[in-house]
């Protein structure tokens, strides 16, 4: 058993601190989330533990292959094969052995008498709003339904990912060519002429001078600029995991100068989409903004979610909830108010869903559109600079032969 230091809010909306023993961190978050208590944070007690938990990755699954899976298990379940044969046979059959691991798990659970939601919540790698659903489709009796809406979001979702992905991918690919460019002129290009210059004994100006030094101290120290940049980036990502420098960083990304507009657009539509669903699904609204809110890559919306949750189980409305948060566009929250009046919250959430995400895509296409020349700019002004620097010389001893 080891020591978690926990976050979490009581039944008063108090928020509390308190040191607790568990066998892992999702195990503790699952006892409290059984006791209907919202947990903000657990960390590991002690700076080893600290250091662990921050290396360790979490688990991911191959989403395809997941959706894979649900698509055949509703399938036999609605042929009339019972919950326990399906994933016995589903588990055998699976071409990735590690959700087959999973499945397999899963279906030991169910046979020693679990839910299958807590089967599937027990290994720790499915979802959260996966199991939320899986749960209502078990009090409802409507397993196969509830599976069939999570199928029809995660496509959704992962539609508006690949398109987003897409759209990313010549700019990202164009940064890399320039960077390749740049390393290309300093380690090989600068050196061969600093080499011609050296045997001619010219005077070189100043630029010149400056420009050969850094290239030959690149040349010479790559590889140690290589690891120190790697052993940067790691120490970097290892320092972003906690949570106060993922508060910072999120803080930063919504402050950047056209990304930050889009990244929260792209937030919110992502939270309205899972609440629609597990909404719909059945689940009661409190519960749902919880899991819908851990859903979520962004740790400042993920606390204004779990503000909003505490003034709506007050008795206030989700819209007032929202708006309290100064987070939520104006717009978001408008819409979200007209579905709580018509009694329609499930489907203007789902519209809120599209429209943002249309509007993502616009967005991020107009800020691309602008990128591409900017980063075609500022090689061609690179490169004018390593030319006029190296062939300036060249030009001075002309004018000296004349």
């Amino acid at each position: 058993m080891a020591e978690f230091v926990l976050k979490f809010m009581d039944a008063q909306g108090r928020v509390r601190q308190q040191v607790d023993t568990a066998v892992s961190e999702a195990e503790l978050r699952e006892r409290y989330s059984q006791r209907g208590l919202h947990v903000y944070s657990v960390k590991p007690r002690g700076g080893v533990a600290v250091l662990q938990s921050r290396l360790a990755r979490p688990k991911k699954l191959n989403l395809a292959q997941f959706l894979i899976f649900n698509q055949q298990f509703i399938t036999l379940v609605r042929a009339g094969l019972p919950i326990l044969k399906s994933l016995d046979l589903l588990s055998t059959s699976l071409t990735s052995p590690k959700l087959a691991e999973h499945i397999r798990r899963a279906q030991e659970n169910v046979k020693s008498g679990a839910l299958l939601s807590e089967a599937f919540r027990a290994q720790g790698v499915f979802p959260p709003i996966y199991t939320t659903t899986i749960m209502a489709g078990e009090k409802s009796g409507s397993l196969v339904e509830v599976i069939e809406r999570y199928l029809s979001y995660q496509k959704l979702a992962l539609a508006v990912r690949k398109k987003i992905l897409v759209s990313l991918l010549y700019p990202s690919l164009l940064i890399v060519l320039v960077i390749c460019l740049v390393i290309f002129l300093i380690t090989y290009v600068v050196p061969n002429f600093a080499e011609l210059y050296a045997s001619m004994q010219a005077e070189l100006p100043p630029l010149t001078q400056m420009l050969i030094a850094v290239g030959m101290a690149t040349k010479d120290y790559l590889l140690l600029l290589i690891a120190l940049a790697a052993g940067g980036g790691f120490l970097i990502a290892l320092w972003l995991r906690s949570e106060s420098a993922g508060a910072h960083f999120d803080r930063l990304k919504l402050r950047l100068p056209l990304f930050g507009a889009i990244w929260i657009k792209y937030q919110v539509a992502q939270f309205s989409r899972v609440l629609s669903t597990l909404l719909v699904g059945g689940i009661p609204l409190l519960q749902a903004l919880e899991t819908s809110g851990a859903s979520l890559g962004n740790r400042l919306l993920q606390t204004a979610i779990a503000t909003a949750a505490k003034l709506v189980k007050e008795g206030r409305p989700l819209s007032a909830g929202l708006e309290e948060t100064g987070i939520v566009p104006r717009l978001a929250i408008e819409m979200i108010q007209v579905g709580e009046s018509t009694g329609a919250l499930p489907a203007m959430l789902n519209s809120v869903a599209e429209f943002f995400e249309e509007d993502v895509n616009t967005r991020l296409a107009a800020a691309l559109s602008l990128i591409e020349p900017a980063i075609m700019l500022m090689m061609g002004v690179f490169v004018a600079f390593v030319l006029v620097s190296l062939y300036l010389p060249i030009f001075t001893l002309a004018e000296k032969i004349h």
